[in-house]
């Protein structure tokens, strides 16, 4: 055979309704004929990309999302919410093998009355997720009727002693009571209902009350960050020394404890925006850069779900200065009625500040005239943006975001099984 060093005599393939699995044919190797069938010799090169293929193929797999799941169940939505402010969601995502003691909004609310500051609350909340799996079943199939069990504040290394660990216990009448282990005599939280199970590897159950412990409760002071400095170090200096001299820096420092998002025009996008920058006044030059920052922490699974219009710190009342935040398929994209921006990469993601590159600068209607909409006969890619400046073609070493929801980069099954199909289709179109 022409081009090819290499060629196997002879391949057998078991023929069943789902899958073909290659086998080597071996002379003691007798298969009955209505199970097998014998295929001319093919190249080896040919055979072994098919097979890589195939194992690439994704499978079906354990992977959870807790977001999701609680987005289902609208009375769990404050407790949903928090997970995802404290970055906990994406923890529980990560893990292959976990338990969530949830509770409704009535019951959050007792915790969000207490004001306590967002790293506090992490902690409360990491009481109620368990590094192992406690499906309805095995609550109430507790060896011994109770149970120590390690939660996420006990892998933080803040919890002293034992004071991360919940006791489980299986009470008479089908009764199960949940207590930290330090809970210093608060009443204990009771088990309700399984919400969701995905047997070993997550299991989703409400409780009653909120856990907590005098230890999970105490004050913990967040990380001093710096603003300028941060953005300055990542590619977007520019911008950063924009928020000086525009005197916007002030708001944003002062909106970074309560959480921050920033989205940032790089360099090379500001270089080319800076002559219609210096023609607005300097009231206009702050009010373009407040428009730039969300006053609250948004990660890059909340920015996804939480399509329509957002407020900035530029809104003032009549003074709307909002955008529209839409996910479109792997892109993320800011709308204003003059320009559309997306979302390219993260720049700094510090917990309460997150701040994401964007390919443009965002222009409000309320200092800009809305770009005219072109004629549709004779409208092309790129005109309705005319206004505005162009993309960064400096942003490839942009952070990926082609990552799922629960932190797993995607593998395009899609294109996978196309290429495989056509690739048999060719090998069977040999014989």
């Amino acid at each position: 055979m022409p081009n090819c060093n290499y060629t196997i005599t002879h391949i057998i393939f078991t023929l069943d309704t789902n899958t073909v699995f290659p086998h080597s044919h071996f002379k003691t190797s007798n298969p009955p004929a209505a199970a097998m069938r014998t295929f001319p010799a093919l190249p080896l090169s040919l055979l072994l990309l098919s097979l890589s293929l195939l194992i690439l193929l994704p499978s079906a797999s354990h992977a959870h999302n807790i977001t999701r799941i609680l987005a289902k169940h609208p009375d769990f939505s404050t407790f949903n919410h928090y997970l995802t402010l404290t970055h906990l969601a994406e923890e529980i995502n990560r893990r292959e093998t976990i338990t969530v003691c949830a509770v409704d909004n009535a019951a959050m609310s007792d915790l969000v009355s207490k004001q306590l500051p967002l790293y506090t609350v992490h902690n409360v909340l990491a009481l109620h997720v368990f590094a192992d799996y406690f499906g309805s079943k095995k609550l109430h199939q507790i060896t011994k009727g109770s149970t120590l069990t390690a939660t996420l504040f006990q892998a933080t290394g803040k919890a002293s002693g034992t004071s991360g660990y919940v006791n489980i216990t299986d009470l008479k009448g089908g009764k199960v009571e949940f207590g930290a282990e330090e809970s210093d005599g608060k009443p204990k939280a009771t088990y309700v209902k399984s919400i969701e199970e995905m047997p070993y590897n997550i299991s989703v159950i409400q409780i009653s009350r909120i856990l907590t412990s005098s230890e999970a409760e105490a004050p913990t002071a967040g990380p001093t960050l710096n603003v300028t400095s941060l953005m300055s170090k990542q590619g977007c200096k520019s911008f950063s020394d924009l928020l000086i001299s525009s005197g916007a820096v002030d708001t944003f420092t002062d909106n970074l404890d309560a959480g921050l998002t920033v989205f940032c025009p790089s360099d090379a996008v500001l270089a080319a925006f800076m002559p219609k920058y210096k023609n607005l006044t300097a009231a206009g030059k702050q009010s373009l850069v407040l428009y730039h920052g969300v006053p609250v922490y948004q990660s890059m699974q909340t920015l996804k779900s939480s399509n329509g219009l957002t407020n900035t710190l530029a809104t003032d009342g009549a003074s709307k200065f909002d955008f529209t935040v839409q996910d479109d398929g792997e892109d993320v994209t800011l709308k204003t009625k003059v320009v559309t921006a997306t979302v390219t990469g993260i720049v700094v993601d510090q917990e309460p500040l997150i701040v994401y590159k964007i390919d443009k600068v965002l222009l409000p209607a309320e200092l800009f005239k809305p770009a005219a909409a072109a004629p549709a006969a004779k409208g092309k890619k790129g005109e309705e943006d005319a206004e505005a400046p162009g993309p960064d073609a400096s942003d490839d070493d942009a952070a990926d975001l082609t990552a799922s929801d629960n932190g797993t980069a995607r593998l395009y099954g899609g294109g996978l099984v196309t290429a495989v199909l056509v690739l048999w289709s060719g090998v069977f179109g040999l014989i």
